[in-house]
């Protein structure tokens, strides 16, 4: 068996309060998540979310 973690995608997703994750591009996204339009590695995507979020808190308290 050999390891294909290195080899799976991930695309970068957004809620409605502006909070970003990583989901794997092979399944479905939950309820209330969208594609933010970036996808690759896992690291990659991670790297990414690093430098777009700047301000973690939620939409809804950021006044």
């Amino acid at each position: 068996m050999t390891d294909n973690s290195a080899q799976q995608q991930y695309a970068v997703v957004v809620n409605d309060e502006e909070q970003y994750s990583i989901w794997r591009t092979d399944r479905e996204l939950p309820n209330g998540w969208a594609l933010e339009g970036t996808t690759g590695t896992k690291d990659e995507c991670l790297d990414h979310i690093e430098r777009v979020w700047t301000d973690m808190r939620p939409l809804s308290v950021r006044g």
